[in-house]
């Protein structure tokens, strides 16, 4: 099946299913995962509800989740899920979290949905259809200058090797503190795309590229208008290391940045 129409409303109605647990169900155990990471019991119930439903209403595309890995990927097209982007937030009774389901053609993000269900809020996308939030459709804003820009960064790294893999976020961190309007650290990487998408930020900088955090924002922000990109200034694509979204009136700014970031590595520099 490759209708991205018929696939969105698909997609739509597997986060439908999502957004109503995640409302009305316990946060649960919660257990770790890693270094200051963590899965409830939640996340656990919200993949395996969506991977069920998608399973049977799209049994010829693969599926790979956060939680519990994939599901016949062998295919050229596959489903990739957050079941909560922002689990710490939620944790923690932050309303920033969502739902982020995106939908990959060969290496390429082709359709999104992401839903905050705390703040009723639902955003979608499919190629060549343009980008949507509760019916509304939705374009980037065209800001040209950094010092006019509000720009999310992704969370820094944790876990082993994290203080040489937050060296470049914390020089990226610095520059932007220097030159942009202000800086922001939302907690989801789903949440910054979306609001790209909105117009309400001007850019997002995350250096990791996780499919499942990824997927269905960089859809949607591209059908709004953005472009998205690797930290060299490549199309973003599933094998990129890194996620940078903004309009393209921003990006020489962005890819300036960060090759200035680069350039504070070497000493005297």
């Amino acid at each position: 099946m490759t209708d991205l129409r018929l696939l969105q409303q698909i997609a739509s109605r597997a986060v439908d299913r999502a957004a109503a647990l995640v409302t009305a169900r316990a946060v649960g155990t919660v257990r770790p995962k890693g270094d200051r990471d963590m899965v409830s019991e939640l996340d656990l119930a919200v993949e395996e509800q969506v991977r069920t439903f998608l399973q049977k209403e799209t049994p010829e595309i693969g599926f790979f989740g956060e939680e519990q890995g994939a599901h016949r990927v062998e295919g050229d097209v596959t489903w990739s899920l957050d079941p909560v982007d922002g689990t710490a937030n939620l944790v923690s009774g932050l309303p920033l979290c969502g739902i982020s389901l995106g939908l990959f053609r060969g290496s390429r993000s082709v359709l999104g949905v992401i839903d905050l269900p705390f703040l009723k809020e639902r955003f979608q996308a499919a190629e060549g259809q343009g980008a949507f939030c509760n019916g509304e459709r939705l374009r980037v804003r065209s800001t040209a200058a950094l010092h006019d820009a509000i720009i999310a960064i992704g969370d820094y790294a944790v876990g082993e090797g994290s203080v040489e893999r937050n060296a470049p976020r914390l020089r990226i961190t610095q520059l932007l503190t220097e030159r942009a309007l202000r800086v922001r650290m939302l907690g989801s990487a789903a949440i910054d795309l979306a609001w790209v998408a909105a117009g309400r930020l001007d850019a997002t900088i995350t250096l990791s590229n996780h499919p499942w955090d990824t997927a269905a924002g960089v859809a949607i922000v591209r059908e709004a208008g953005g472009c998205v990109m690797d930290s060299d200034g490549r199309p973003h694509q599933i094998s990129s290391q890194a996620t940078i979204a903004t309009s393209p009136d921003l990006r020489a700014g962005i890819l300036a940045l960060l090759e200035a970031a680069r350039e504070k590595q070497c000493p005297g520099a």
